[in-house]
């Protein structure tokens, strides 16, 4: 995910191209102290830095970008405005000081994983174990340890981390990570975007992250299919509202367009899937997850929320000509590279009565497997931008990046 923005006369958009058992009373507690957390990014700013002194800010006017060295370089979250802050942030267990069994789910919207998860060459279970939940354990490097700071300005940030990850088949992997985290400059937006060019008035609000991954492999031995690989796989989570639509659009083919079978099959009245785009439920009261493989993706994902009138682009680096992607099921695989290239996950209960994680949602882009040599390396770049402001201007924007208009996003789901 990149750099900068604040306040923008006339900015051409480019063509083409995520303990306890809660009652439904604090469950709307919490949607409504989610809201206004959201609504509110010096609040988000101060709680951090008071756990986080070492937290890093871009800043260019108006928008703001806030890091956590302490999470891996993650981006926690961003403001267009000043004000509006977007990404989900986990305030009980960051204020807890302690770690959890299986996975910390600190919130964040960029943060750096590793795929696959799941299957013969996962890196998220133990050889012998079971694909089930309590055998489940994000690996320590990129759940619950620090990146070191490599370099910092006022727009950009630099964060490396070397260490050992191993597989389900007991393949052990010795590599590197450098991340890059930039706020973009409207120019360096027009240049993420393309050249069409649609004006955007002084009313919209825009804020543009960049993260530039880079995987290393710093072993002496070449990572190989039989063996199983490695792959980037960036996640955002934002703030799920009850209005909150994720759309992903797709690209022509044969087979299904939509990969629904992650969590078990989502109901139709949490996901519409048209001839050229999927609209997903991103209300956080539900669990489930949705892909698209590389024969139907496109680089492009997104989100709106009209509670805030902001609609959220990702964009990210595509080769439709590669075709291994790794696989992230809970289970022993078939077909362990054909994994999917862009995931949304919105977030719920995992049982009915039990807690969930958070009211978030996730948007997500993997690069493709890492077949690498000893020193060779394999990047990723990963670029989400929120605008903000007003909903004729965001239809225009809509429509041309999401093949969709907003009136057609916001009435997807009565």
């Amino acid at each position: 995910m990149m750099k900068k923005i604040g306040r923008i006369a006339f900015l051409p958009l480019l063509a083409g191209a995520v303990a306890c058992q809660t009652s439904s009373s604090d469950q709307e507690k919490t949607a409504k102290t989610d809201t206004t957390r959201r609504n509110s990014f010096s609040a988000d700013a101060a709680f951090l830095q008071k756990f986080h002194p070492d937290l890093v800010t871009l800043k260019d006017g108006d928008a703001q970008v806030l890091i956590c060295p302490a999470y891996q370089g993650r981006v926690m979250t961003s403001t267009a405005d000043g004000e509006t802050s977007y990404g989900w942030i986990n305030h009980e267990l960051i204020g807890s000081g302690k770690l959890l069994p299986h996975m910390n789910a600190f919130g964040g919207e960029d943060r750096f994983w590793l795929g696959p998860e799941g299957g013969q060459f996962g890196l998220f279970f133990q050889k012998g174990k079971a694909f089930n939940g309590d055998d489940w354990q994000t690996p320590a490097p990129i759940d619950s340890e620090p990146f070191t700071v490599e370099s910092k300005d006022q727009r950009s940030a630099r964060f490396r981390r070397d260490f050992r990850v191993s597989n389900y088949s007991g393949t052990v992997f010795d590599l590197g990570v450098e991340r890059e985290i930039r706020l973009l400059r409207p120019e360096q937006i027009n240049q993420a975007l393309g050249a069409s060019g649609i004006p955007m008035s002084e009313s919209l609000k825009i804020v543009g992250i960049e993260s530039v991954n880079t995987l290393f492999n710093r072993g002496k031995t070449a990572w190989t299919k039989e063996k199983g690989l490695v792959s980037i796989w960036i996640l955002g989570m934002f703030n799920a509202s009850p209005q909150t639509t994720v759309v992903i659009p797709f690209r022509p083919g044969a087979g299904p367009a939509i990969n629904d079978a992650y969590f078990g099959k989502i109901p139709q009245n949490r996901l519409v899937v048209t001839d050229s785009v999927a609209f997903f439920r991103a209300d956080a009261n539900h669990r489930g997850k949705i892909g698209v493989a590389p024969e139907r993706a496109r680089n492009w994902i997104g989100s709106y929320d009209p509670t805030t009138r902001t609609l959220t682009l990702v964009t990210f680096t595509f080769n439709p000509g590669k075709r291994d992607y790794v696989n992230s099921a809970w289970e022993i695989q078939e077909q362990p590279y054909r994994g999917d290239v862009v995931n949304s996950y919105n977030d719920g209960p995992m049982k009915p009565g039990q807690p969930q994680m958070g009211r978030f949602y996730e948007l997500e882009s993997s690069s493709p497997a890492a077949a690498l040599g000893p020193g060779e390396r394999l990047t990723h770049t990963h670029t989400t931008l929120h605008i903000q402001g007003n909903p004729t201007q965001l239809d225009l924007i809509a429509r041309q990046w999401l093949g969709s208009p907003l009136d057609q996003i916001t009435g997807a789901f009565p």
